[in-house]
Protein backbone atom coordinates (compact mmCIF):
# COMPACT_ATOMS: atom_id res chain seq x y z
CA UNK A 1 0.00 0.00 0.00
CA UNK A 2 1.68 3.69 -0.75
CA UNK A 3 2.64 5.84 1.99
CA UNK A 4 0.25 8.64 0.50
CA UNK A 5 -2.83 5.93 1.99
CA UNK A 6 -3.82 5.47 5.69
CA UNK A 7 -6.11 3.21 6.69
CA UNK A 8 -8.12 3.83 10.52
CA UNK A 9 -10.23 1.12 11.98
CA UNK A 10 -12.99 2.01 14.14
CA UNK A 11 -15.39 0.87 16.24
CA UNK A 12 -18.70 1.10 14.69
CA UNK A 13 -20.18 4.09 17.35
CA UNK A 14 -16.56 5.85 16.47
CA UNK A 15 -17.21 5.50 12.90
CA UNK A 16 -20.97 7.65 12.67
CA UNK A 17 -19.02 11.02 12.01
CA UNK A 18 -18.23 9.33 8.75
CA UNK A 19 -21.50 8.50 7.78
CA UNK A 20 -22.38 10.82 4.72
CA UNK A 21 -18.68 9.70 3.24
CA UNK A 22 -19.44 5.81 3.92
CA UNK A 23 -22.86 5.85 2.49
CA UNK A 24 -21.76 7.78 -0.69
CA UNK A 25 -18.63 5.76 -1.08
CA UNK A 26 -21.29 2.65 -0.78
CA UNK A 27 -23.35 3.90 -3.17
CA UNK A 28 -20.89 4.76 -6.20
CA UNK A 29 -18.93 1.10 -5.55
CA UNK A 30 -21.96 -0.71 -5.39
CA UNK A 31 -23.25 0.88 -8.74
CA UNK A 32 -20.66 -1.29 -10.59
CA UNK A 33 -21.26 -4.72 -11.40
CA UNK A 34 -21.71 -7.76 -9.98
CA UNK A 35 -24.47 -5.42 -7.36
CA UNK A 36 -25.59 -2.63 -10.05
CA UNK A 37 -27.15 -0.82 -7.17
CA UNK A 38 -29.33 2.33 -7.39
CA UNK A 39 -29.03 3.22 -3.95
CA UNK A 40 -30.63 5.90 -2.11
CA UNK A 41 -28.99 8.32 1.02
CA UNK A 42 -31.99 7.39 3.16
CA UNK A 43 -31.78 3.10 2.72
CA UNK A 44 -27.60 4.41 3.21
CA UNK A 45 -28.50 5.67 6.65
CA UNK A 46 -30.44 3.10 7.82
CA UNK A 47 -28.47 0.32 7.04
CA UNK A 48 -25.21 1.93 8.14
CA UNK A 49 -26.84 2.37 11.65
CA UNK A 50 -26.74 -1.07 12.30
CA UNK A 51 -22.88 -0.48 12.81
CA UNK A 52 -23.01 2.47 14.20
CA UNK A 53 -25.03 1.24 17.57
CA UNK A 54 -22.96 -1.86 17.46
CA UNK A 55 -19.33 -0.97 19.89
CA UNK A 56 -18.11 -4.54 19.03
CA UNK A 57 -18.62 -4.01 15.12
CA UNK A 58 -15.19 -2.35 13.47
CA UNK A 59 -15.31 -0.31 10.26
CA UNK A 60 -12.04 -0.19 8.35
CA UNK A 61 -11.73 3.06 6.69
CA UNK A 62 -9.06 4.09 3.98
CA UNK A 63 -7.99 7.48 3.34
CA UNK A 64 -6.21 9.37 0.41
CA UNK A 65 -5.54 12.63 2.17
CA UNK A 66 -8.71 13.32 3.77
CA UNK A 67 -10.85 11.59 1.10
CA UNK A 68 -12.66 8.79 2.22
CA UNK A 69 -11.76 6.32 -0.98
CA UNK A 70 -12.19 2.55 0.52
CA UNK A 71 -14.17 1.08 3.24
CA UNK A 72 -14.78 -2.68 5.23
CA UNK A 73 -17.06 -3.65 7.70
CA UNK A 74 -17.00 -6.97 10.46
CA UNK A 75 -19.45 -7.10 12.66
CA UNK A 76 -20.80 -9.73 15.38
CA UNK A 77 -23.67 -11.80 13.22
CA UNK A 78 -26.12 -11.88 16.14
CA UNK A 79 -25.98 -8.16 15.73
CA UNK A 80 -26.95 -8.02 11.81
CA UNK A 81 -30.00 -8.12 10.05
CA UNK A 82 -32.37 -10.86 10.55
CA UNK A 83 -31.69 -11.95 6.59
CA UNK A 84 -28.49 -12.87 7.44
CA UNK A 85 -28.53 -14.90 10.83
CA UNK A 86 -31.93 -17.13 9.41
CA UNK A 87 -30.14 -19.56 6.74
CA UNK A 88 -26.96 -20.47 9.76
CA UNK A 89 -29.68 -20.42 12.25
CA UNK A 90 -31.28 -22.98 10.39
CA UNK A 91 -28.39 -25.28 9.74
CA UNK A 92 -28.10 -25.31 13.53
CA UNK A 93 -25.06 -22.80 13.52
CA UNK A 94 -25.10 -19.94 16.80
CA UNK A 95 -24.62 -17.11 15.76
CA UNK A 96 -23.50 -15.56 18.35
CA UNK A 97 -20.09 -17.84 17.42
CA UNK A 98 -19.94 -16.16 13.84
CA UNK A 99 -18.50 -12.68 12.90
CA UNK A 100 -20.15 -11.47 9.67
CA UNK A 101 -17.84 -9.21 6.93
CA UNK A 102 -20.09 -6.67 5.67
CA UNK A 103 -18.82 -5.20 3.17
CA UNK A 104 -15.38 -4.43 1.46
CA UNK A 105 -15.01 -1.68 -0.96
CA UNK A 106 -12.38 0.49 -2.47
CA UNK A 107 -12.66 2.96 -5.73
CA UNK A 108 -11.40 1.69 -9.03
CA UNK A 109 -8.50 4.12 -9.02
CA UNK A 110 -6.92 2.21 -5.82
CA UNK A 111 -7.16 -0.86 -6.63
CA UNK A 112 -4.20 -3.55 -7.19
CA UNK A 113 -2.54 -1.81 -4.25
CA UNK A 114 -2.81 -4.52 -1.60
CA UNK A 115 -5.61 -2.70 0.31
CA UNK A 116 -8.01 -5.31 0.12
CA UNK A 117 -5.66 -7.52 1.61
CA UNK A 118 -5.51 -5.39 4.51
CA UNK A 119 -8.95 -5.22 4.98
CA UNK A 120 -9.25 -8.90 5.00
CA UNK A 121 -6.54 -8.79 7.55
CA UNK A 122 -7.66 -6.74 9.79
CA UNK A 123 -11.22 -8.46 10.05
CA UNK A 124 -9.47 -11.49 10.34
CA UNK A 125 -7.67 -9.78 13.29
CA UNK A 126 -10.66 -8.36 14.84
CA UNK A 127 -12.60 -12.04 14.47
CA UNK A 128 -9.91 -13.85 16.35
CA UNK A 129 -9.70 -11.80 19.32
CA UNK A 130 -13.24 -11.41 19.48
CA UNK A 131 -14.09 -14.17 22.31
CA UNK A 132 -16.66 -16.58 21.64
CA UNK A 133 -15.94 -15.82 17.45
CA UNK A 134 -15.53 -19.18 15.76
CA UNK A 135 -16.75 -18.69 12.15
CA UNK A 136 -15.99 -15.47 9.79
CA UNK A 137 -18.52 -15.11 6.81
CA UNK A 138 -19.34 -12.95 4.01
CA UNK A 139 -22.21 -13.45 0.85
CA UNK A 140 -21.59 -12.42 -2.45
CA UNK A 141 -24.80 -11.70 -5.16
CA UNK A 142 -24.93 -14.79 -7.58
CA UNK A 143 -25.14 -14.23 -10.90
CA UNK A 144 -25.21 -15.55 -14.22
CA UNK A 145 -22.07 -16.10 -16.13
CA UNK A 146 -23.94 -14.45 -19.30
CA UNK A 147 -25.49 -11.32 -16.91
CA UNK A 148 -25.58 -8.68 -19.91
CA UNK A 149 -24.62 -6.31 -17.47
CA UNK A 150 -21.24 -7.83 -16.99
CA UNK A 151 -18.78 -6.14 -18.05
CA UNK A 152 -16.19 -7.81 -21.06
CA UNK A 153 -13.57 -7.47 -18.52
CA UNK A 154 -14.88 -8.30 -15.10
CA UNK A 155 -12.92 -10.36 -12.87
CA UNK A 156 -13.81 -12.04 -9.65
CA UNK A 157 -12.40 -12.36 -6.59
CA UNK A 158 -12.38 -15.92 -5.60
CA UNK A 159 -8.59 -15.95 -5.83
CA UNK A 160 -8.52 -13.38 -3.22
CA UNK A 161 -11.24 -14.67 -0.53
CA UNK A 162 -10.05 -18.30 -0.90
CA UNK A 163 -6.50 -17.21 -0.13
CA UNK A 164 -7.51 -16.52 3.27
CA UNK A 165 -9.62 -19.77 3.64
CA UNK A 166 -13.03 -18.24 2.79
CA UNK A 167 -15.22 -21.34 0.60
CA UNK A 168 -18.63 -21.08 -0.38
CA UNK A 169 -20.96 -23.41 1.25
CA UNK A 170 -23.28 -24.76 -0.80
CA UNK A 171 -27.17 -24.27 -0.30
CA UNK A 172 -25.76 -21.59 1.87
CA UNK A 173 -27.98 -18.62 0.45
CA UNK A 174 -29.88 -15.56 1.85
CA UNK A 175 -32.16 -13.18 0.08
CA UNK A 176 -32.45 -9.80 -0.26
CA UNK A 177 -33.81 -6.77 -2.10
CA UNK A 178 -32.58 -3.94 -3.78
CA UNK A 179 -33.36 -1.84 -6.94
CA UNK A 180 -31.37 -2.82 -9.93
CA UNK A 181 -29.69 0.17 -12.05
CA UNK A 182 -32.27 -1.26 -14.81
CA UNK A 183 -35.17 -1.72 -12.53
CA UNK A 184 -38.01 0.33 -11.08
CA UNK A 185 -38.58 -0.88 -8.10
CA UNK A 186 -36.63 -3.32 -5.36
CA UNK A 187 -36.42 -7.09 -6.49
CA UNK A 188 -35.47 -10.30 -4.29
CA UNK A 189 -31.38 -11.05 -4.96
CA UNK A 190 -30.06 -14.66 -3.95
CA UNK A 191 -26.25 -14.09 -1.92
CA UNK A 192 -23.97 -16.88 -1.52
CA UNK A 193 -22.53 -16.82 1.72
CA UNK A 194 -18.72 -18.19 1.84
CA UNK A 195 -17.57 -19.53 5.36
CA UNK A 196 -13.77 -19.80 7.06
CA UNK A 197 -13.94 -21.08 10.25
CA UNK A 198 -11.52 -19.83 12.90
Amino acid sequence: MQNDLQIKTLSGTLAREYLSEIAHLRITVFRDYPYLYEGTLSYEEKYLETYFRCPEARLMLCFDGKKLVGASTAIPLQHEDPSFQKPLIERGIDVSTVMYFGESMLLPKYRGRGIGKRFFEERLKHSLEHPGIRKAIFCTVIRPSNHPMKPKDYRPLDSLWTSFGFAPVEGLTCELEWQQMDETKPSPKTLQFWVREL
